[in-house]
């Protein structure tokens, strides 16, 4: 194995990773709920924003525009990852 010329190491063992809890990676910075959406049919990711005042999300591939709707209500999922086929 060859020595590592560079002058530092980061050791990751030893630091204390402050990861946010699930419920809150659901927002942006701004405070703005999204949904993260790939879409299988043409290899796209998608960050997914609902407009204020609406209790929906909608999303549209950019690639060949199939769109989906994800409605927020009861009984629904606490999910915010899909993927779309």
């Amino acid at each position: 194995m060859k020595s590592d010329p560079r002058d530092y190491h980061l050791d990751i063992r030893s630091q204390k990773l402050d990861l946010p809890d699930r419920a809150t990676v659901e927002a942006d910075e701004k405070g703005r709920p999204y949904l993260s959406v790939m879409f299988a049919c043409c290899n796209v990711y998608l960050r997914v924003y609902r407009k204020p005042g609406e209790d929906q999300y909608a999303a549209r591939c950019p690639k060949c525009l199939r769109s989906i709707t994800f409605r927020v209500g009861e009984g629904g999922t606490a999910r915010r990852t899909f993927v779309v086929e």
